[in-house]
C-alpha cells in the first residue's frame, strides 16, 4: 500500500501489518501501531476478531496493552468498515502485488469474493 494514503476499507481483508498501522493512525489509535506490528496483526486477523470468545478478547487486550475504551473504538471502526463493505460503498481495485495484466480478472474475482464475505457479515450479531 502507498504510505501516503490510508488503506482502502474494502481491502481490509488483505491488509498487511503496515496497512493496519496506517489505519490505526487514521482512527487515532496510532499508539498501538508498534505493538500490533510486533504481534503480527494484519487484515485477516482483524477480520477474525468478530469470532473471538471473551477469553480471546481479554488475551488480545492484555497482549496489546489496550485500554477498554480504545478496544471499543477499534471494534466500532472495524464495524464501520464492514458496514461500508456491506453497502457496497467501497471500490474494488487491484492490490499492489497483482500484475496489471490481471486487473480485470482480479476485479471480477474480488467482487464475487466480496459478495460471499458480505453474506457472512450479515450473519454477525
Amino acid at each position: 500500500m502507498n504510505k501516503e494514503h490510508p488503506p482502502e476499507p474494502l481491502d481490509f481483508f488483505i491488509w498487511t501489518v503496515e496497512d493496519v498501522g496506517l489505519w490505526l493512525e487514521e482512527i487515532n489509535l496510532g499508539g498501538y501501531r508498534l505493538i500490533f506490528k510486533e504481534n503480527g496483526v494484519n487484515g485477516e486477523y482483524l477480520e477474525g476478531m468478530s469470532m473471538f470468545t471473551t477469553e480471546q478478547i481479554l488475551r488480545f487486550i492484555r497482549r496489546c496493552h489496550m485500554k477498554w475504551g480504545d478496544f471499543i473504538t477499534l471494534c466500532k471502526e472495524l464495524r464501520r468498515i464492514k458496514v461500508a463493505c456491506l453497502k457496497g460503498e467501497q471500490k474494488v481495485r487491484r492490490p499492489w502485488w497483482a500484475p496489471s495484466c490481471l486487473s480485470i480478472v482480479f476485479v471480477k474475482f474480488a467482487k464475487r469474493n466480496r459478495q460471499s464475505r458480505v453474506v457472512s457479515l450479515k450473519l454477525e450479531p
